[in-house]
């Protein structure tokens, strides 16, 4: 037996069966955009964790801000007391948010999520929340009530919270022209938004959807949906979870849309590979009191010494013109490989998805691409994600695509 077969085994007797294994891949570790598994076997990682190491596995910055915050402190109970590495970071991610004053810390994607539901709650006090069908903000409750991308996801788990889910334009599905389906999408939101007119909160949207399938909206759509929510009172929360930090090429994923929202949600690469998430706003929406919502890990000193490491980091090597450049090359060695097989390609930047014929061929080619050296994952009903660390450089685009070919 191979040492990734021992480690699968003894996982299966202790491990939680919910979690979402779809490859047979033990990570042993990672570098840049190169991982290796238990027995030593290389692989060019396509998947940067789930979008989490954008900087690159294992980034020598991440280990020297961890090393000299360990000396002076692990946690600092930041809801609680003060402490200036946390305070730090949000000065520095504000650099990158224009427009916005107040950060909440915290731990993951769905806390923030969760934070910025309760936040829109709390200032409109209104009750009801429109998300989309096919997303995904999070799986605890207030999360979860949003999301809407797999029926495991949310079987059992009711009665949840007040939330609608409305249709999110996806021309190759619905089978519509990119701007039909746009204007098909926001009248059914509109509708839905004038059901509720005053008692609606918010509208929450992933700008490019992620677990649902990479899912680019057009413009015009994204741009509808600011409109109606000024019109209607609502707060527009974004979930930049997945899309974020420069993943699109911009610092937000809306920001592609000419586009600014009222709630930012942001994890995944924000730490560098260690747990971070932050709910950023304006003073004027952020105004709860003190005790309306808090924390014991958010501001984390680890955490938050690897935040601004890793924002740095991004800046300084323009991993967004980066993702940019690289994932035009990515996009159009796809759009050559169209036929039969994937049938549909979109993206921004190095946040791209493929569709292929049937869900069984796509499982079929991300075991075959996993035996080939390149790692990916599913997204949607048959659907491939694409989201390498944003440092993937030109050769490492091409060998991948090469493998991939080769497994169609």
């Amino acid at each position: 037996m191979s040492k990734s077969s021992d480690i699968i085994a003894r996982d299966g007797k202790v491990s939680s069966p919910s979690l979402t294994r779809e490859l047979p891949f033990v990570f042993r570790k990672g570098h840049g955009c190169h991982v290796w598994d238990a027995d030593g076997k290389h692989y060019l990682d396509f998947t940067a964790c789930i979008a989490v190491n954008s900087i690159g596995h294992d980034n020598p910055v991440i280990r020297k801000a961890i090393l000299r915050q360990i000396k002076d402190g692990i946690h600092c109970a930041f809801s609680d007391f003060y402490a200036e590495t946390p305070v730090r970071l949000a000065e520095k991610l504000l650099e990158f948010m224009p427009g916005f004053q107040k950060v909440f810390l915290c731990n993951s994607g769905t806390e923030s999520v969760e934070a910025a539901y309760k936040l829109a709650r709390w200032h409109s006090d209104r009750t009801w929340t429109i998300a989309f069908q096919g997303a995904f903000h999070g799986r605890t409750m207030g999360a979860l009530s949003m999301t809407n991308s797999r029926a495991v996801q949310r079987e059992r788990f009711g009665p949840f919270l007040p939330v609608v889910h409305t249709p999110y334009p996806y021309p190759y599905r619905m089978k519509m022209e990119p701007e039909e389906c746009s204007q098909h999408c926001l009248g059914l939101l509109e509708e839905r938004m004038n059901a509720m007119r005053d008692d609606l909160s918010a509208v929450f949207m992933e700008p490019v959807q992620g677990e649902g399938g990479y899912i680019v909206p057009p413009e015009s759509f994204v741009k509808g949906v600011r409109k109606l929510c000024s019109e209607y009172g609502a707060l527009l929360c974004d979930d930049e979870v997945q899309a974020g930090c420069f993943r699109t090429g911009k610092f937000l994923a809306m920001e592609n849309f000419g586009v600014k929202p009222d709630i930012v949600s942001l994890s995944k690469a924000i730490g560098g590979g260690i747990p971070l998430g932050a709910m950023v706003s304006t003073d004027a929406i952020m105004d709860w009191p003190k005790g309306a919502h808090a924390n014991t890990f958010g501001g984390n000193l680890l955490a938050c010494a690897g935040g601004i490491a890793a924002l740095d980091f991004m800046r300084q090597k323009k991993l967004g013109e980066n993702a940019i450049r690289v994932g035009k090359i990515i996009l159009k060695g796809l759009e050559s490989m169209k036929g039969d097989r994937i049938v549909d390609v979109r993206g921004i930047g190095l946040m791209i998805g493929f569709e292929l014929c049937t869900p069984a061929e796509r499982n079929r080619v991300l075991l075959q691409a996993m035996k080939k050296g390149l790692l990916l994952l599913p997204a949607g009903d048959a659907s491939v994600r694409i989201c390498p660390p944003l440092t993937l450089t030109r050769g490492e685009a091409l060998k991948g695509l090469e493998i991939l070919e080769g497994c169609l």
